[in-house]
């Protein structure tokens, strides 16, 4: 396994980050795993070396959460990075259970460390922009939780640059913690991050963790067989974003010739092209299955050459920015 920093934190994680939207309960949505499934794959990751995961509190409404807090917790805490998310309303009947409030964060914020069973949240992200609430409450609320040692540093996830630049600059203008990294949608298949969010990044120091590196799936298989997996039957937001927009097609048979070329899965050379931009720290990875977080390891050691990566970007066209809301 290799290293790196997460942005100006200091704390070393691992290049690939476990993502846990797949750990819980099938009754959330079908192709969740259950405890025991994901306890599989979780410790099968720590023997890998992966020490950061990624959760929220929406994934299997909480599920995700306790169980990968039952698992962590047969393992030394000091080794590991955890991070999990608020934002998306966890009770129907309860409008406060969402949002980014001081309210609706202290709350949320207590309910996920009882599941995690920890004392203190590795890194505590704001799953999405509240247009209804200050960027200044929500700041001091999460500014606040680092001083009573609940988490200790704050992220954001999907927003547009300017939004974060502001919140940036609120943070430096009172004084208050900023946002130490940023998790945004970014793959071979949606690059529209290169144009503001990743130069901001780098420029503030700021750690990025791209969600949906492996763009849903839709990088992992040819085209046409994208319907065969459970989750293209079943996901209702399997289509949402422009995958196949653009030169979407293009860019999947590119990474299958390449594939194919080099004698490795689909998967890992298009995890391997996010591991080699500069701006990435580490893309969150979410698997079902043991085999293919040991192939995601394996594209660690996949070395693809400056013509390499062209040839996998040179199809693609702008497209409709998607995964703000």
């Amino acid at each position: 396994m290799e290293y790196t920093t997460l942005g100006s934190t200091g704390m070393e994680v691992s290049r690939i980050c476990l993502g846990c939207m797949s750990f819980g309960s099938s009754d959330w949505r079908e192709w969740v795993l259950d405890e025991e499934e994901s306890r599989e794959i979780i410790e099968r990751a720590i023997d890998l070396g992966i020490n950061f995961f990624d959760t929220a509190n929406m994934y299997s409404m909480g599920e995700s959460e306790r169980v990968l807090g039952n698992v962590l917790a047969e393992y030394d805490r000091d080794e590991q990075v955890v991070a999990t998310k608020g934002f998306f309303q966890m009770d129907e009947d309860n409008p406060n259970s969402g949002g980014l409030s001081r309210k609706a964060i202290e709350q949320e914020l207590a309910n996920s460390l009882e599941r995690l069973g920890m004392d203190t949240i590795d890194l505590y992200q704001i799953h999405r922009y509240d247009y209804d609430t200050p960027i200044s409450e929500t700041l001091r609320a999460l500014d606040d939780a680092v001083r009573r040692g609940q988490i200790r540093h704050a992220g954001a996830s999907s927003m547009w640059a300017h939004q974060f630049a502001d919140a940036q600059h609120t943070s430096d203008r009172l004084g208050l913690d900023s946002f130490a990294t940023m998790q945004n949608h970014y793959n071979l298949a949606y690059r529209e991050e290169e144009r503001e969010m990743l130069p901001l990044c780098e420029r503030e120091g700021v750690g990025v963790m791209p969600w949906s590196p492996l763009a849903r799936g839709y990088l992992t298989r040819p085209h046409e067989e994208i319907d065969a997996t459970t989750r293209g039957e079943t996901e209702e937001h399997m289509y949402e974003h422009p995958y196949r927009e653009g030169g979407g097609r293009e860019i999947n048979e590119r990474v299958a010739e390449l594939a194919a070329e080099k004698g490795v899965t689909m998967a890992q050379i298009a995890l391997s092209w996010l591991l080699h931009q500069d701006a990435v720290d580490a893309p969150i990875l979410g698997t079902t299955s043991v085999e293919h977080l040991e192939q995601a390891v394996e594209a660690l050691e996949i070395d693809l050459s400056e013509s390499d990566q062209a040839y996998l970007e040179e199809p693609y066209e702008p497209v409709r920015v998607s995964g703000h809301e």
